[in-house]
């Protein structure tokens, strides 16, 4: 063979010369408008930003516009906030027409109608006390919302859940030791010669975990109820073993709230009938107080009732109920604080990630925490509940 011979390529001379290497570039994310307005309803005293994460997002480029007072609940004054960077309005519809918009609670009928379309609204949904027509009104917005219960993290957690809820069951033992205070005049803990003071706790998930910490550290005899052996098992492991839990079994279980004299509900019933029934709490001693704290998600006491902050208690059965929806609100700096820094961290990996359709395609995990985008419903759970048509949203975005 001819040392001349060719060999046989598809490709012409010109197309076997190497070439550089194209590599995606991600596309950095217009600088948005932020607006925080001020809360209306449930006497919150909560808001999402402090004014030192304004001046962060402000010096990233961003455009931030807070409601005047929406920060005095929480001791942060509009000074302090135009000081960081903010512009201060005294019109709620310019807070509430901005690319993105973060409550703490829903918005209002009203409110809603000062949305513009395609932009993003972040609140808490607290679905147990919405109905169809809000989530109807909502959808004509068309707007991209997300509720605070189904934020995930890169790890599937819920992350802003659980940060609410770890001050959550804190609050319930510090409220709940004030309240036992005035019923009876009875001491929350233990103090030497003196017998300690009986918790029930109804969930051994996050809150019912720094319910029961700090029923602990106060010196009180605590019991864990959860039909979750895993979670039980967890609770177990973290506080040493030094509490007795137990599967919710209604003998046990009514045994136990016969010798309460502080019972938490930390337990999500969520389209489920309650845990302890009326006639549960017919039995309890006379001043012994009840928080149901997940009530915005489904009573686990069949007794309780939403309560405000105005009337935060109802007596029933000369028992103490509290059903406060925003428990957190009664520590408004601490849990503005922390919610502030969960939600820098979330906006600042908007900038890395080029915007929030980039963020939405890339992870997964904020995709799934939308439960409506332009305007269609995209939660599964809230469709059913509430007879709504379902967008899968994966066939939205992908």
């Amino acid at each position: 063979m001819s040392s001349t011979s060719t060999i046989f390529t598809p490709f012409s001379e010109e197309e076997l010369i190497p070439k550089e290497e194209k590599l995606e570039v991600v596309k950095k994310g217009k600088t948005f408008s932020i607006g925080v307005p001020k809360e209306t309803c449930l006497s919150e005293k909560r808001t999402c930003l402090i004014p030192d994460a304004v001046q962060i997002l402000v010096d990233n480029g961003h455009k931030v516009i807070i409601e005047s007072g929406a920060g005095e609940g929480s001791h942060f004054s509009d000074i302090l906030y135009s000081e960081a960077g903010a512009e201060i309005t005294n019109d709620p519809k310019v807070a509430f027409s901005q690319d993105l918009v973060l409550k703490i609670n829903p918005p209002t009928e009203d409110e809603i109608e000062y949305l513009r379309p395609m932009t993003y609204l972040i609140s808490a949904l607290q679905i147990n006390l919405r109905d169809k027509d809000y989530f109807i009104k909502l959808a004509g917005k068309k707007v991209n919302a997300i509720a605070f219960e189904f934020i995930l993290d890169e790890y599937k957690q819920l992350s802003l859940v659980r940060l609410i809820g770890e001050i959550a069951g804190s609050v319930s033992i510090l409220y709940a030791s004030e309240l036992l205070a005035m019923s009876n005049g009875l001491m929350l803990g233990g103090i030497t010669g003196v017998r300690p003071t009986e918790v029930v706790i109804l969930g051994a998930g996050i809150v019912g975990e720094f319910a029961t910490k700090a029923a602990i550290g106060l010196g009180a005899s605590v019991k864990v109820f959860d039909n979750s052996l895993s979670k039980l098992r967890r609770l177990h492991t973290l506080v040493d073993s030094r509490v007795p839990t137990s599967i919710i079994d209604p003998k046990e279980l009514t045994k136990s709230l016969r010798r309460a004299d502080v019972v938490i509900g930390a337990l999500p019933r969520l389209n489920l009938p309650p845990i302890v029934t009326e006639d549960m709490v017919m039995k309890m001693k006379k001043g012994s107080v009840i928080i149901d704290i997940t009530i915005d998600n489904g009573k686990v006491i069949e007794t309780s009732e939403l309560t405000s902050t105005e009337k935060p208690f109802i007596i029933k059965h000369d028992v103490i109920h509290c059903g406060l929806p925003n428990l957190t609100s009664k520590m408004p700096r601490t849990t503005t604080k922390a919610i502030s820094n969960f939600f820098l961290s979330y906006l600042l990996g908007y900038d890395e990630e080029g915007g929030f359709e980039n963020m939405l395609v890339h992870k997964s995990e904020i995709k799934q925490s939308l439960y409506m985008y332009k305007g269609r419903h995209t939660k599964l759970m809230i469709c059913n509940k509430f007879d709504l048509p379902y967008h899968d949203i994966n066939l939205l975005i992908f």
